[in-house]
């Protein structure tokens, strides 16, 4: 299996991506393709390990920043010639060079040279980003997280069907419990477009259990939960911020008296499994399902940690054969309409 990973792409690149090719490469002993300026990522890599069995780097020149905007970025991700790592390493896949791209770049510059480079699948009209949250009972995924602001009835209803597949495959969920996300449980609940998604979520053969609210979702009661771009942004950012919030509450609480402090110290190792099922650097990466190829999108302050964790979950896509039975159920879909 190759697994290409972007160089250039996190806020304190090459450090972080170099430090996780070596690791990944000897922990699942696969060969990381790393993408980034070949001279400075060599002289790196041999300071850390001179021998750097499993790793290739392949040279780019160029680099997708956070800086890049409109025209800027869309001609750096859909030009033939474009020497930027995340446009080289998705050619990479693209030509079968490679079974999976990962990056924990710009994510608007990610899902531009996606579309530009690899395309999406035969009858999806919009890839989404797609996300693990962490919920009562273990992870649901959640799609769209921010590649589609504006969406239509029917992209939801595909969403549906990638977050169903992915759910099955890599949680491992027979026939998951597929849910939009609304303002209320009840059928007619929701704005317009949950209202019109309804009928075809439920008509697109994955098992649909109706709308939920925030509640439902981080109880567990779901294992899909579909939405639009817009929505699914902000409930990412601002469960990301609850979270902080209430482990920095936790924090100032225990450390307010001797007492607090004992407890605290009692209940570290409680405090420690918490952090670990909560960490983002875990899970490591979002697919951007409905992209013809395999892409993963990290968070830009991911380290090492979060690169391996990254890695694994594209190899865990790669393995499950996810494209081709996302592929399959689209084009059920199409056969069924």
């Amino acid at each position: 299996m190759r697994i290409v990973l972007d160089a250039m792409g996190s806020d304190t690149c090459p450090d972080p991506e170099v430090q996780a090719s070596l690791e990944a490469a000897e922990l699942f002993g696969d060969e990381i393709i790393l993408v980034g300026p070949a001279d400075q990522l060599e002289k790196k890599i041999i300071e850390i390990d001179s021998s750097y069995k499993g790793v290739q780097v392949v040279n780019a020149t160029d680099a997708i920043t956070m800086n890049d905007k409109g025209l800027a970025l869309a001609l750096k991700a859909k030009r033939n010639n474009s020497k930027t790592s995340m446009a080289i390493g998705m050619d990479l896949v693209k030509n079968k060079e490679a079974d999976a791209f990962v990056t924990a770049g710009n994510t608007g510059g990610a899902m531009a040279t996606a579309y530009f480079r690899l395309g999406v699948i035969p009858g999806v009209e919009r890839p989404a980003l797609t996300s693990l949250f962490p919920v009562k009972g273990g992870h649901c995924v959640v799609l769209d997280i921010g590649a589609n602001p504006d969406c239509k009835p029917e992209h939801l209803a595909q969403f549906a069907i990638m977050g169903n597949i992915y759910a099955n495959k890599v949680l491992g969920k027979n026939n998951p419990r597929v849910a939009i996300l609304s303002n209320g449980e009840e059928p007619g609940k929701g704005n317009e477009l949950v209202k019109a998604a309804f009928p075809l979520i439920a008509a697109s053969g994955v098992n649909f259990i109706g709308n939920v609210e925030g509640k439902e979702l981080f109880g567990g009661e779901a294992d899909v939960v579909v939405t639009d771009g817009f929505t699914g942004n902000i409930l990412v950012k601002s469960s990301e911020a609850v979270a902080k919030l209430i482990t920095d509450l936790l924090k100032e609480q225990l450390m307010r008296s001797f007492w607090t402090k004992i407890g605290g110290l009692l209940s570290k190792p409680a405090f420690a499994e918490i952090k670990h099922f909560m960490d983002p650097g875990e899970v490591g990466a979002a697919p951007l399902l409905g992209i013809n190829g395999l892409v993963f999108i990290g968070h830009g302050r991911s380290d090492a940690h979060a690169m391996v964790s990254a890695i694994r979950a594209a190899r865990q896509a790669v393995s499950s054969n996810l494209l081709e039975s996302i592929k399959d159920a689209i084009q059920q879909q199409i056969t069924r309409v």
